[in-house]
């Protein structure tokens, strides 16, 4: 995988007309779907489940990352790997079992991510750095598409590239939130690996290079 890689979320594409969104990914560089799942208890939103991905996956051979933003993840890692899912990334503030999930999403050949919100510290993390594969840093609050980036959110990219350099760790660093023309060089300044446009890439208005 070309890195700094792209990785496009459905959750701002057309819902009505997701074969076309997948498409569209294609053709624009996308080298990953990244499909936000909402319960409407960890977040306000509802979005989709298992059955959306399991119809969209005969679709596409691009891989899935499949971003759980809802409680309790440890009861719905199988379901999805089932549905599809290449890579099942889930918040560390919705468990008290992050290690555990890693090697439940790991024992079913998966990449396993861990996600931060903005509010959560580095430090956090320090626990499980060293088996995840992913660490999905929110730069915007979860739940909601189109908001704008919180440069903060910035900076813990940097802090990963440090610790993933000093520690010899091989987690591959994501941004999600808040990323469009005027943001991408700093996310891609400070170390981003994977990056997760939303409305700028559906609404034609990222530039990628």
């Amino acid at each position: 995988m070309k890195i700094p890689a792209l990785a496009p979320s459905l959750l701002s594409a057309d819902f009505s007309s997701l074969e076309k969104a997948i498409k569209q990914i294609e053709d624009n560089n996308g080298t990953v779907v990244h499909i936000d799942v909402m319960d409407g208890q960890f977040v306000p939103e509802i979005t989709y489940g298992q059955p959306v991905i399991r119809t969209i996956r005969k679709l596409t051979k691009l891989p899935f990352d499949v971003h759980l933003m809802v409680e309790n993840p440890e009861n719905q890692i199988n379901s999805f790997a089932d549905a599809g899912a290449d890579w099942i990334t889930f918040h560390i503030e919705a468990t008290n079992h992050s290690h555990r999930l890693i090697q439940m999403i790991h024992e079913r050949g998966l990449k396993a991510g861990v996600a931060i919100c903005p509010g959560t510290p580095i430090s956090l993390l320090s626990e499980i750095l060293e088996s995840a594969d992913i660490i999905l840093v929110m730069t915007v609050n979860p739940g909601w598409g189109g908001q704008k980036i919180i440069p903060s959110c910035v900076k813990k990219v940097v802090e990963l590239k440090k610790l993933r350099e000093e520690k010899g760790y091989n987690y591959l660093i994501s941004v999600d939130g808040g990323v469009n023309t005027e943001t991408i060089s700093s996310v891609k300044d400070a170390g981003a690996d994977v990056i997760v446009s939303g409305s700028a890439f559906f609404n034609n208005t990222l530039k990628w290079s």
